[in-house]
């Protein structure tokens, strides 16, 4: 048999897809991946199953920030705390059923302070 492969996570009909949008959230998923990694899978179920509902830890960002354009498409920003005490932040936007991760933060982004 020759060099074994991971298994990914199918998804259930009604979930999302996660795709990256940027290097930059590719980056920042690898890093959250290696120091917070229970609650990023946590933000994976969450994003996959209900990115778009309004949270304490899940919600549209606001003025400028809240929107942004790819493709010539202008759509919502939203922003998802992979914790509650935490600074990193998962900034996304979403496509029909998929959730494109835009930028990855492992610490506050400063254009939200």
């Amino acid at each position: 048999m020759s060099k074994s492969r991971r298994v990914e996570r199918p998804l259930k009909n009604a979930e999302y897809e996660i795709r990256f949008a940027s290097t930059q959230a590719r980056r920042g998923w690898t890093d959250l991946q290696a120091t917070m990694r229970n609650a990023l899978v946590d933000s994976w179920d969450f994003l996959t199953r209900s990115p778009l509902e309004t949270t304490p830890t899940n919600y549209r960002l606001k003025d400028v920030l809240g929107t942004v354009m790819r493709g010539g498409e202008s759509h919502e920003r939203w922003q998802h705390k992979p914790t509650r005490q935490g600074d990193a932040r998962i900034w996304f936007y979403v496509v029909g059923r998929v959730v494109y991760l835009e930028q990855v933060h492992t610490h506050h982004p400063n254009a939200t302070k």
